[in-house]
C-alpha cells in the first residue's frame, strides 16, 4: 500500500511523512478513528514508506524488494496481531493461525469490518479476541533482530480485543521495546482500549474521509455518475465501509434492518394486541441464536437508526440534507420517526447501551433482548413533550 492509494487523509499522511523525515517515529502509535476511515491502509502505507529502500519525498517507490513484499503482506519484518476465534481444532489460537485468511481479506478490501473478518474466519458465531498466548508470540517475534529493514513493525488491529492477561504482558514491551521496533495499534473505540496500553501510545486521530475524496474515489473506481457518487458519499459520512455497504446492500445490513423494523412494529402494537407478545418472544429467541459479534453490531445499528429518526423528527424540513439513510431505511423512518423524540430518546439509548454492555459481559442473550424489548414497549409510547 502506498500513500497515493489512500482515500483522502492528506493531513494525516503529511504528519506520518514528517515523522519519518525528521527521524521522530514514536515507537508506539494508536491510530484512532471510526470504522472505514482507512486506518489499516494508512498503517500499511506508513510501514512500507519507513521500510522502502528508494523512498521519494512523499511516498514509497513501490518497486524495490521491500515494497514488493509489503504489497503482498509477506515482508519478514511486518507482523500482524488481530482478533481470532477458538474452534475444535484450535483451542489456543494465535493470529498466525489465520494469517492466510488475513492476507486474503486485506488484499481484497481497502477497508473491512469485524463482521467481514468473522465471516472470513468461518467463526460460526464465536466471539473474537486476542487471547493470552498471543503475547508470548509477540514477544518472541520482536526479540529477534530485523531481518531486512531498519524497523520491525507490529500492527495490532482492534487492540480493545486484547485479553487482559495479554495486555498486561505487553505493557513493558510497548513501554520499552527492543531498538527499532514500531507498534501501530488501530482502534475504532479508543475508550475501550486498556488504559495502561492507551497511556503508553502516541494518539493519532484519524478523521472521517473527506467527502470530495470519497466521492472522487466512488466515481472513478465504481463508475458512479456525479449525482449518485455525491449522494453515496454524503450517506457514507466519511466511512468507506458504509459506502460499500450501501453500494452492495450487504446481507448483514439487510438483516439488521429487517430485524430492527420487525422489532419496532412488534413493540409498538404489543400493548394493543396480546398475540404480538408471543411474536416478540419468538423474535427474542431468533436473535438470541446470532453470534455475539453480530448481536453487538445489531445493537449499534439500532442506535444509529434511532439517532437518524430523531434527526428526521426534529428537522423534518431538512431531513434529506441531515440524514444518512436511504432506500428502505428512509421509507420506514418516514413513518417511524414521529415516535422518536426528546421525551424518550435518552432512555432508549440507555437501554441499548445496557444491552450492549450485558452482551459484551457474556450475559445470556435471551433475557437481555427480552428485557430490552419490554422496555421499548413502554418507551415508544411516551408522549412527545413538545406537543
Amino acid at each position: 500500500m502506498q500513500f497515493r492509494n489512500i482515500i483522502g487523509q492528506k493531513e494525516t499522511i503529511e504528519r506520518l511523512l514528517n515523522s519519518v523525515k525528521t527521524g521522530r517515529i514514536s515507537h508506539a502509535q494508536l491510530f484512532a478513528g471510526n470504522e472505514g476511515v482507512g486506518k489499516l491502509a494508512l498503517a500499511l502505507a506508513y510501514g512500507q514508506y519507513i521500510s522502502c529502500t528508494n523512498k521519494t519525498e512523499n511516498d514509497s517507490c513501490g518497486t524495490c524488494a521491500s515494497c514488493r513484499k509489503f504489497e503482498k503482506l509477506s515482508h519478514p519484518d511486518l507482523h500482524f496481531v488481530f482478533p481470532v476465534v477458538k474452534s475444535t481444532k484450535l483451542s489456543k489460537p494465535i493470529s498466525d493461525d489465520y494469517l492466510p485468511q488475513w492476507r486474503e481479506i486485506v488484499l481484497e478490501h481497502y477497508s473491512f469490518s469485524m463482521n467481514q473478518w468473522l465471516d472470513k474466519m468461518g467463526s460460526e458465531n464465536a466471539q473474537a479476541a486476542i487471547f493470552a498466548h498471543e503475547s508470548q508470540e509477540i514477544i518472541r517475534k520482536l526479540n529477534f533482530k530485523a531481518f531486512e529493514s531498519e524497523y520491525k513493525i507490529m500492527i495490532i488491529w482492534y487492540p480493545e480485543k486484547l485479553n487482559t492477561v495479554t495486555a498486561n504482558k505487553l505493557l513493558k514491551m510497548i513501554e520499552e521495546p527492543p531498538a527499532k521496533t514500531l507498534f501501530i495499534l488501530l482502534t475504532a473505540s479508543p475508550d475501550q482500549v486498556l488504559g495502561t496500553i492507551f497511556s503508553r501510545t502516541q494518539l493519532i486521530k484519524i478523521p472521517q474521509i473527506e467527502s470530495p475524496a470519497l466521492k472522487a474515489h466512488l466515481s472513478i473506481n465504481h463508475e458512479l455518475n456525479e449525482k449518485n457518487a455525491t449522494a453515496l458519499a454524503r450517506i457514507a459520512n466519511g466511512s468507506y465501509i458504509t459506502a460499500m455497504e450501501q453500494l452492495n446492500a450487504s446481507e448483514q445490513n439487510k438483516l439488521n434492518f429487517a430485524q430492527f423494523s420487525s422489532l419496532m412494529r412488534l413493540v409498538y402494537v404489543a400493548p394493543k394486541d396480546n398475540s404480538k407478545i408471543a411474536e416478540l418472544v419468538r423474535w427474542t429467541e431468533e436473535i438470541s441464536q446470532w453470534g455475539r459479534e453480530k448481536q453487538k453490531d445489531f445493537l449499534s445499528y439500532c442506535q444509529r437508526m434511532f439517532r437518524e429518526n430523531l434527526v428526521m423528527h426534529v428537522s423534518a424540513e431538512n431531513a434529506e440534507q441531515l440524514n444518512y439513510i436511504s432506500g428502505e431505511e428512509w421509507e420506514f423512518s418516514q413513518k417511524f420517526s414521529p415516535f422518536i423524540h426528546y421525551g424518550n430518546t435518552e432512555k432508549i439509548y440507555s437501554q441499548f447501551n445496557k444491552a450492549f454492555s450485558d452482551i459484551v459481559r457474556n450475559g445470556a442473550p435471551k433475557p437481555v433482548f427480552l428485557d430490552l424489548s419490554l422496555q421499548l414497549v413502554k418507551l415508544l409510547r411516551v408522549a412527545d413533550p413538545l406537543k
